[in-house]
């Protein structure tokens, strides 16, 4: 089940890069690029091991770097480091939880952009900063807050499609009586 969980992850991974890279409805409408990396390093961080984090995470980043004006490689960091935080504690998260969920993909919204950001300014860009970033950090931790719990149903959904199901029957029925002995 392991394989399956991470190819589907990481054809979730490049699906989102795909979509938040082709469709600008809402950075028309909101002023603001949505990503959809934060939910799924989320989901990876909670729900699979620390190799397939890193995997979601580095050709995620990558995949989204090679669409942006961000130099080659640097989402990797940001996005990894949520995950491995997330995953450090997950055993005290309430994972199964909606709420638990929404909040973990608001923090994860407002992280990843605030490393990257951190990032850049560390290697003496000058990205544009302003009001309308506090706008552009509260739209991508509300997008982030509620495409986590879709991320997690989505994620248990297509591995409950694409799993084996064993049957909870016995071969024995429960009508009738073996009777045991000559006749």
């Amino acid at each position: 089940m392991n394989w399956l969980q991470t190819t589907s992850l990481l054809v979730l991974t490049f699906m989102a890069v795909f979509i938040q890279g082709t469709w600008d409805l809402p950075h028309s409408w909101l002023g603001a690029q949505l990503s959809l990396l934060p939910s799924l390093v989320v989901y990876a961080a909670i729900q699979t091991d620390v190799v397939t984090l890193a995997l979601v995470s580095v050709l995620g980043g990558l995949w989204a770097d090679s669409l942006s004006a961000n130099p080659f490689g640097l989402s990797i960091l940001p996005l990894f480091w949520l995950g491995f935080m997330l995953h450090r504690w997950r055993d005290l998260l309430l994972r199964e939880l909606t709420y638990a969920q929404c909040v973990m993909g608001i923090m994860a919204g407002v992280a990843v952009p605030l490393l990257t950001l951190l990032l850049l300014l560390s290697m003496g860009a000058h990205p544009l900063l302003g009001g309308w970033s506090l706008w552009q950090l509260g739209v991508l931790g509300v997008a982030g807050g509620c495409l986590t719990p879709p991320t997690f149903w989505l994620m248990e959904r297509l591995i409950a499609t694409f799993s084996y199901q064993p049957v909870k029957a016995t071969p024995f029925r429960a009508d009738r009586e073996i009777k045991r002995g000559r006749h």
